[in-house]
């Protein structure tokens, strides 16, 4: 599954399958990417679920704002490794790869990997990718493509992220 689009709700989306999975019974592992260390609400939620959903940052905040493209790599490499290790344990039902367009489109990690991966996952394994600008390849393999399209948004009042909302 890819939730990709210049709208809001990718990661919004993609925590409702969570949610979804959860009542299931399923583990869920998420890894999210470029986010850094606000207190993010789903961070605080995810406790409350114990062992059955891991939430791993794998970076210390939005591109924009950081200089060390290097230290970047270094955090979604691990952040990557973290979730193929997720991917081939057999533990998980739902693996969640938040942001990871932005760490394609940087060239943080080969598009290469990322598919091939993909393509060698357990057959009853769900995994849902999101960011913006997903690459025309990711698109092409995947099930599911949804893209959220901005019609509307409360940046253009001024509104600043809303706790609670956007995080």
């Amino acid at each position: 599954m890819v939730h990709t689009g210049d709208g809001k709700g990718k990661t919004t989306a993609a925590l409702g399958l969570a949610f979804r999975a959860l009542g299931c019974g399923w583990k869920v592992f998420m890894v999210q990417f470029i986010k850094g260390d606000w207190k993010y609400g789903e961070l605080e939620s995810a406790k409350r679920f114990g062992d059955a959903f891991e939430i791993h940052p794998a970076g210390e905040g939005f591109t924009w704002d950081l200089p060390d493209d290097e230290k970047q790599k270094r955090l979604a490499r691990a952040g990557w490794e973290q979730g193929k290790t997720a991917i081939k344990s057999g533990k998980y039902k739902l693996v969640i790869f938040d942001e990871i367009n932005y760490v394609l489109d940087y060239n943080y990690l080969p598009l290469s990997e990322v598919l091939e991966t993909l393509r060698n996952k357990p057959k009853d394994l769900h995994v849902c990718l999101t960011g913006r600008g997903a690459p025309k390849e990711l698109v092409e393999i995947a099930d599911l493509v949804t893209e959220m399209k901005e019609i509307k948004h409360p940046f253009q009042k001024g509104i600043v992220a809303q706790r609670g909302i956007e995080f």
